[in-house]
């Protein structure tokens, strides 16, 4: 009886360590599969993800009213930039404070998109606050104001900073 109860035992193992190493040569396989699955899963989602993204902005921003402000570094300057503050026709539309990444990366030619937004056509008072440090570690403080007109299109304009100045390029 207790050998019978061990030819049992031992069958039922062998069973389902062979249904386990069966298992395990399948799932290898189907592992396989299911991550290129993931994989085109995740390049669907991404580009889905783009397309809405797109189609945000066109109903957010048309095209007729939209204004983007960009902001950019003068080649060259040495200044450390602490914030920066944005006012569209008196109205304070973005206010930003730079880390140390943000700042080495406008420093290295970078530009960043600070503001989008809606706006009817004509002119606007566009006023922009810099704060930062000087070369010589001083604090500054620079203020200039500006008249932006918008037409029927979509319009950019691009702040340049320097230490000693803040330009507007309008396109």
């Amino acid at each position: 009886m207790f050998c019978w109860l061990r030819m049992v035992i031992l069958g039922i193992s062998f069973l389902f360590l062979s249904f386990a190493a069966y298992g395990q040569e399948i799932s290898r396989e189907q592992i396989k599969g299911l991550d290129e699955q993931v994989q085109e899963i995740k390049t669907d989602v991404l580009s889905i993800a783009a397309e809405l993204n797109q189609l945000e902005e066109k109903l957010l921003y048309p095209s007729n009213t939209q204004i983007a402000i960009f902001l950019s570094l003068v080649s060259g300057e040495s200044f450390r930039l602490d914030s920066v503050e944005i006012q569209l026709g008196g109205k304070p539309v973005a206010h930003h404070l730079y880390t140390f990444k943000e700042l080495e990366a406008l420093q290295k030619g970078g530009v960043q998109r600070i503001y989008t937004g809606n706006v009817r056509t004509g002119e606007h008072d566009l006023q922009v606050l810099v704060m930062g440090k000087a070369p010589g570690g001083e604090d500054f403080r620079k203020a200039e104001r500006f008249k932006v007109t918008k037409g029927v299109g979509p319009k950019i304009v691009e702040i340049s900073l320097a230490s000693q100045s803040i330009t507007l390029k309008d396109r």
